[in-house]
């Protein structure tokens, strides 16, 4: 007997009765289908029916085929029947054809740009009534450790600066000798045209120390979260803010500071290793940074990484403590974080530039 053999007779009442006789796979299907077109177009039925009576095997391909059939006659309001097919098959057309069956509904219609700006300004607003109220959460419960530090959780505090601070010590010191040597080779070259490449020292110390020490190390502590021990907490009666937050803001600003000295002081050694390569001698370098860097530029910087270290903890653990359920929202608290962190971080970045152009710092 042939394979995927299809044959078609009208009906009495017009429709087209399709008969398959042998099997409907990947080898057969192929001329089954352009045969099944042939006679639709020939015959233009009002209705069609399917004949599987003397089907003897169906796959995947054989399924594609009765399922395009059937969706030609719905997309013509025109009835479809199959007759005699074997339950198998059934339950094969049921699981091809689940899609089919439910139709998607129609996309609701975008949002105007009015609308869209709307939106965005109530959620940016709504984040930013959070923030204030959380902050001031946090700052009373860090009132309330300092009038009793016995409620502080020392060894969360420790333990988190262990995560986020020794942890995270080898990257930060790998990323502050890379920063500073790249700094001072790209800026050499130019200045070496002027005779000026003496004052790369200058240059790597002042934004080392006093800028990109600790942002660097802002920048890298930005992702940290709080854990989901906030519902558990919750569901003791216990205080999030107070319990989970307190410690980790302790251990960020205790650690911050730190690092930012190692980033900087990795940074001016990577500088060194340049204008040692250049020809300058080091006690040449060390006295021109010295020269150049004062204690208020040191303390500057310190500052600035002490202000990031609690605007990091902070919004890291702000980000944690509406943490939905699931992998997927720890995911998303996660990214909030970062992104909120880097934006705070530019915006301190920025208030600090200010406030010490206006101090004449």
């Amino acid at each position: 007997m042939a394979q995927g053999v299809l044959e078609g007779h009208p009906s009495s009442d017009g429709a087209l009765i399709l008969s398959i006789n042998g099997s409907l796979d990947t080898t057969s299907t192929g001329q089954a289908w352009r045969r099944a077109l042939q006679l639709i177009t020939e015959h233009q039925p009002k209705g069609l029916i399917v004949d599987a009576s003397r089907l003897t095997y169906c796959d995947g391909a054989g399924a594609a085929l009765l399922l395009e059939l059937r969706r030609r006659q719905e997309s013509r309001r025109q009835p479809y029947e199959i007759q005699s097919l074997d339950p198998a098959y059934r339950a094969l057309l049921d699981l091809y054809g689940r899609w089919d069956a439910q139709r998607p509904e129609p996309l609701a219609p975008a949002d105007s740009p009015v609308e869209q700006i709307g939106r965005a300004t109530v959620a940016v607003w709504r984040d930013v009534v959070v923030l204030i109220a959380f902050v001031g959460q946090l700052s009373s419960a860090l009132a309330s450790a300092a009038r009793r530090p016995g409620l502080v959780r020392w060894k969360d505090a420790l333990l988190t600066a262990e995560l986020a601070g020794v942890n995270a010590l080898p990257i930060i010191m790998l990323l502050g000798f890379l920063l500073g040597l790249i700094m001072a080779f790209q800026s050499a070259i130019p200045m070496r045209q002027f005779g000026a490449d003496i004052y790369v020292a200058n240059l790597i110390g002042l934004s080392m120390l006093r800028e990109l020490g600790p942002l660097l190390t802002a920048i890298i502590l930005a992702g940290r979260s709080v854990s989901e021990e906030i519902d558990a907490l919750t569901t003791m009666g216990l205080e999030p803010v107070r319990f989970l937050v307190v410690p980790r803001v302790i251990a960020a600003v205790a650690m911050t500071p730190l690092l930012s000295v190692f980033a900087g002081l990795l940074g001016l050694i990577g500088g060194a290793v340049v204008m040692l390569s250049l020809g300058f001698p080091l006690v040449t370098y060390i006295i021109q940074v010295k020269s150049a860097v004062t204690v208020g530029d040191l303390i500057g910087g310190l500052s600035k990484s002490f202000v990031f270290g609690i605007v990091v903890a902070a919004i890291g653990c702000l980000r944690g403590l509406q943490t939905k359920s699931g992998a997927g929202a720890v995911g998303e608290s996660t990214t909030r974080a970062v992104v909120s962190g880097l934006v705070l971080i530019t915006v301190v970045d920025g208030i600090f530039a200010v406030v010490f152009y206006c101090l004449g710092i």
